[in-house]
C-alpha cells in the first residue's frame, strides 16, 4: 500500500528534481572531463563569443546539482531550461522537425530536459529540499530540534 507521503506532490517534485538534475549531471561530468571546446566552436560559427561556452558548466553542473539538493530550485530550473534552449538552437536547430528511424522525435531528450527543468522552475522545490528548510520560521526549526 502506498503511504500518504509517497502520494504527495512533494514526492513528485523530489522525483522530478532528482531525475532531471541527476541525469543532467552526467552531461556536466562529461563537459568537466572533456572540456567545452565543441561548444566554443558552435558559438564562434554563429558569431558569438567563444567564452560563452563556459556557461555550459553553470547549466550542466551547478544548476543540476542545485536541483538535486533543492537549493535555489526555481532559479536553477530556469537556468537549466535556458541552457537547453541554447543547446537546441545552437546544435540541434536542423532536427526540430525530424524524427528518428524508430519514429520518435529527434529532440526527445533535449525536450525532456528543457521542459522538465521549466516545470521545476514553475512548481518549486517541494518540502524535501534545502529551500523548504530555509523557508521555515526559525522558531519552528528550533522546536523540532
Amino acid at each position: 500500500m502506498i503511504t500518504e507521503c509517497c502520494r504527495s506532490a512533494d514526492a513528485g517534485k523530489l522525483l522530478l528534481r532528482l531525475t532531471v538534475g541527476g541525469l543532467m549531471l552526467f552531461h556536466g561530468a562529461d563537459k568537466l572531463h572533456h572540456g567545452a571546446g565543441g561548444i566554443e566552436g558552435l558559438l564562434a560559427s554563429q558569431g558569438l563569443p567563444a567564452a560563452m561556452a563556459y556557461g555550459v558548466y553553470v547549466g550542466e553542473v551547478i544548476a543540476p546539482a542545485l536541483l538535486v539538493v533543492g537549493f535555489l530550485t526555481r532559479s536553477a530550473g530556469a537556468i537549466m531550461a535556458f541552457n537547453m534552449l541554447v543547446a537546441v538552437l545552437l546544435a540541434h536547430r536542423g532536427d526540430l522537425l525530424s524524427v528518428t528511424e524508430h519514429g520518435g522525435w529527434a529532440l526527445e531528450l533535449q525536450a525532456l530536459y528543457l521542459f522538465g527543468a521549466a516545470a521545476i522552475a514553475l512548481l518549486g522545490p517541494g518540502r524535501w529540499s534545502i529551500d523548504a528548510v530555509l523557508a521555515k520560521p526559525r522558531d519552528s526549526v528550533a522546536s523540532e530540534g
